[in-house]
């Protein structure tokens, strides 16, 4: 059983800043594929950004927030960060960690439905 707990979300304004960390329960966190994804009120879940294991190590993100987000992981504290600068309130969302086990044999890094384990969640709200 994994566990992922977010933290770091809150208010912001536009053109902030604010990072995001989702801690890790587990004895493998290193071999985890980890994402986080997005839910706004009344939209569907969407894809932000994920830190894989294929290639040794793989970096994707949401067109909507590339070059202006940033994941990051620290295998020594089981932590993955979500580091997003320049914000819009368009980022205004409930912000989710995901991972899954690196040993699955088919994954889609952009999918919700490849990750086995959530977080709760932490709000981002951007004012204008």
């Amino acid at each position: 059983q994994v566990q992922l707990v977010e933290s770091g979300g809150g208010l912001v304004q536009a053109g902030g800043s604010l990072r995001l960390s989702c801690a890790a329960s587990g004895r493998t966190f290193s071999n985890y594929h980890m994402a986080w994804f997005r839910q706004a009120p009344g939209k569907e879940r969407e894809f932000v950004a994920a830190d894989s294991r294929n290639g040794g190590g793989t970096k994707y993100y949401a067109d909507a927030v590339k070059a202006r987000f940033t994941i990051s992981r620290d295998n020594a504290k089981n932590t993955v960060y979500l580091q997003m600068n320049s914000l819009k309130p368009e980022d205004t969302a409930d912000y989710y960690c995901a991972a899954t086990d690196s040993g699955s044999y088919l994954y889609s890094p952009k999918s919700g439905g490849s990750y086995s384990y959530w977080g709760q969640g932490t709000q981002v709200t951007v004012s204008s």
